[in-house]
């Protein structure tokens, strides 16, 4: 689930990105012309120019994506042995395991505005190699407040370039988007699970030291940075004079802005939307622990949380076509949790005995991420009230989403145990499928906007 889940959470600034995709559609239609006009004009170079680009952009998209969660998922393999190495206390932990969430929120909306700026492929390179330093610098912090700093650097990076991912793909292949898209996903699970599998044998044939095993990630995502130097001063054209006045004609057009929270539909998506991030986030920082608290060696303790994270590959294509043909995707939110509180009552009646179950199961699970976002699109009639509908319940759920694995944490230390975290875990999954209940019912949010205001 959470492999799709960065390529999606770019919806926290739907609306600004939209804004920024139509720039650069533009943009690239302006490049693409002029490219087929030289071709035309004998002028071969710019085609092959334009064939060469758009090579290097489908090689930056894929190292990118596959770079966006080995951050999260190599740091829950391995965060016994930082905890250990630090000094790290069960609290502080479940404050890392928080940070991701909070930097997606809060540098997210960032994101859009650099790449009016500066230009999508530029703040894409700069994003990709604030990752490689982060990682590369908090293993060797020294201390838990430069561990954090460090993540929190690398986390800055993944969530600029989450939200203008999308941008880049409709800019360069607007009529594959789906395609490559897809692509873009298998990826970023690739990479999600790939981490989450490999940094503890990973971490044992480098010496055994948790900062080798966490550092060389730092070294994949430097790899990353490369296709996009080529393309960092692509901007963009400037529309010309027609597409200037097209564009103020569509403006002029535009209904006014959708109070989107005076519907209830849109409450109970943000809702949903925080409660199945905070599982998600949970389910990276700490499920792996909980195995090897269990007993279960470090190594097959990662497989299991890959396990867990490749679940969301397949799934992510089923769910949403499943959900568009059904008038009402509540049945689909309570088979997920249904699976959830299963995976729950594993981890506490024997975690070890029928971890790779668990594991199945909780993959399940999580997989509400494509759910809530085929849902955004589903519950607005026009374009920009799906943007509206997106940005609020992305937004406002990344926040409801962060007190959760801090809280986990919390618990552990003070508890002693895994009983009260888990009992946490069952006591949020109900919720999420009430108000997942609620969010999948046939509403439109406009009307329901319309209608309160009345």
């Amino acid at each position: 689930m959470m492999g799709l889940m960065a390529g999606k959470e770019t919806g926290t600034t739907a609306s600004e990105a939209n804004e920024t995709t139509e720039t650069t559609e533009t943009s690239g239609a302006a490049v693409t012309a002029g490219a087929a006009r030289g071709t035309a004009s004998g002028g071969s170079p710019a085609a092959v120019t334009r064939a060469w680009a758009t090579r290097l952009v489908v090689v930056g998209i894929v190292l990118s994506a596959f770079n966006l969660r080995p951050a999260i998922t190599s740091l829950g393999a391995l965060l016994e042995e930082v905890r250990d190495g630090l000094g790290m206390s069960g609290s502080v932990a479940g404050l890392l395991t928080s940070v991701p969430p909070l930097c997606f929120a809060v540098f997210g909306v960032m994101a859009p505005r650099l790449a009016r700026r500066f230009g999508p492929a530029a703040v894409v390179c700069a994003g990709m190699a604030a990752v490689t330093a982060g990682l590369l610098i908090r293993p060797y912090a020294g201390s838990t407040a430069g561990f954090l700093a460090g993540s929190a650097l690398a986390l800055m990076g993944i969530a600029v370039s989450n939200v203008l991912m999308p941008v880049i793909v409709k800019r360069w292949f607007p009529d594959r988007v789906g395609s490559m898209t897809g692509l873009y996903s298998m990826a970023l699970a690739a990479g999600t699970a790939v981490a989450a599998a490999v940094t503890v044998p990973l971490t044992d044939t480098l010496g055994g030291s948790w900062q080798t095993g966490l550092a060389v990630w730092g070294g994949l995502a430097a790899v990353a940075v490369l296709p996009w130097i080529p393309l960092a001063r692509d901007r963009g054209t400037a529309p010309a004079p027609e597409a200037e006045a097209g564009a103020r004609a569509r403006a002029e057009r535009q209904p006014p802005a959708l109070r989107i929270t005076r519907s209830r539909t849109a409450w109970a998506l943000a809702v949903f939307f925080g409660l199945q991030a905070t599982a998600a986030y949970i389910t990276m920082g700490w499920m792996a622990q909980i195995f090897r608290d269990a007993g279960v060696s470090a190594s097959t303790a990662g497989l299991l949380l890959a396990v867990t994270m490749v679940m969301g590959v397949p799934l992510a294509f089923v769910i949403p076509r499943v959900a568009t043909r059904l008038p009402h995707q509540g049945p689909i939110v309570i088979a997920l949790g249904v699976c959830g509180l299963a995976g729950y009552a594993g981890l506490y009646l024997a975690p070890a005995g029928g971890a790779w179950a668990w594991a199945v199961l909780l993959g399940i699970s999580n997989c509400a991420f494509p759910l809530a976002l085929t849902m955004v699109g589903m519950r607005a009639r026009t374009g920009a009230g799906v943007a509206q509908l997106s940005a609020f319940a992305q937004s406002t759920g990344y926040l409801i989403s962060i007190p959760g694995p801090l809280l986990v944490g919390v618990l552990y230390q003070h508890s002693g145990g895994w009983g009260l975290p888990i009992a946490l875990m069952v006591g949020l999954m109900i919720p999420q499928m009430a108000v997942g209940v609620l969010a999948g019912r046939n509403r439109i949010v406009e009307d329901e906007a319309a209608t309160t205001a009345a």
